[in-house]
């Protein structure tokens, strides 16, 4: 039952996602707002919603292990695996914006300050106060920059068919079926991982952290198949940090967060490295089929360490 539920919830994510494309296009479109900005604020935000959802769920439980755990393992699957994917199937393109000059130091701030509050081993409110400041000084500065665009005008017939309410439902409509379908997907796969007993932080790390990465891989590969490659990218930057900051300070607001460096410093170096990696790309253009090939050769090198021995004691 539990794969059923799965693939019928896969349903809902892909219809839900191209909603929200669509949409979130016509608005950007009607403000003159650049497809990355739409992607990082409004998309990588609702697109986060289940990571959040998930983890303050598990704070609220004293799970604090697969509330980090998730927000880690979406940050190694937004871009090893969407951002892989992205650059595989998509067509060659050159960005307008530079990544590396505008936006990479906010894929990588958000983890350096999550990793220097844990030193401690606890996450508390105050640390998850200042996580909410940088989430806020990340719009602030999307919001400044914004300003200092000029946006070619793409169809200016769209303004005369725009319907704030046609949109603004299409909008919600797709955000509702996005996070109910991670929602049903994350607990069907976790029914089936628990069912085999692993733990909790591997659960949340690799399981429910897939789930939940599944609005940000299903919106990502449904723009890049529109062409509208900044917003995918946009999404990716945007959700990363919105993992590091909103949900792991939503979910030490609900209760404080214990974690253990030593224990999880594996995921932690992957997560540390990938962002590296896209910092890397962005640095060089490297938007290519290779760039995409290396970021899953990291994710195939991630899933080996967490997921091969769990699969050997099954088997044996």
């Amino acid at each position: 039952m539990d794969f059923v539920i799965f693939i019928m919830a896969m349903g809902a994510l892909i219809f839900g996602a191209d909603f929200i494309v669509n949409q979130s296009e016509r608005i950007a479109l009607r403000f003159n707002i650049s497809e990355f900005v739409i992607g990082s604020t409004l998309i990588a935000l609702g697109t986060s919603l289940p990571e959040m959802a998930a983890s303050m769920a598990a704070s609220f439980d004293h799970k604090s292990d697969i509330a980090i755990a998730n927000a880690v393992g979406s940050n190694i699957m937004n871009i090893t695996l969407v951002l892989g994917v992205i650059f595989i199937i998509a067509k060659p393109f050159k960005p307008t914006r530079d990544f590396f000059a505008k936006d990479s130091i906010w894929a990588l701030l958000p983890i350096l300050v999550f990793l220097l509050m844990s030193i401690d081993g606890e996450i508390g409110k105050f640390d998850a106060l200042l996580l909410f400041i940088l989430m806020f000084a990340y719009l602030l500065f999307l919001a400044e920059d914004a300003k200092k665009e000029e946006i070619e005008e793409v169809n200016p017939a769209s303004h005369e068919s725009f319907s704030w309410l046609k949109s603004i439902g299409l909008l919600l409509l797709g955000f509702i079926l996005v996070v109910t379908g991670a929602s049903f997907a994350i607990d069907a796969a976790s029914n089936i991982a628990l069912s085999f007993g692993v733990s909790e932080w591997l659960v949340g790390v690799v399981v429910i952290a897939f789930g939940t990465s599944l609005p940000e891989l299903i919106v990502s590969i449904t723009a890049v198949l529109k062409g509208k490659v900044g917003m995918a990218i946009g999404n990716i930057i945007g959700s990363n940090l919105a993992n590091t900051t909103m949900v792991i300070g939503g979910a030490a607001m609900v209760n404080n967060l214990k974690i253990d460096l030593n224990a999880y410093h594996y995921d932690l170096a992957i997560m540390t490295a990938a962002t590296v990696m896209l910092i890397y790309i962005t640095a060089n253009k490297l938007y290519s089929k290779p760039a995409g090939i290396s970021l899953l050769i990291v994710l195939a090198l991630f899933l080996y360490e967490k997921v091969y021995p769990i699969a050997t004691t099954i088997a044996n």
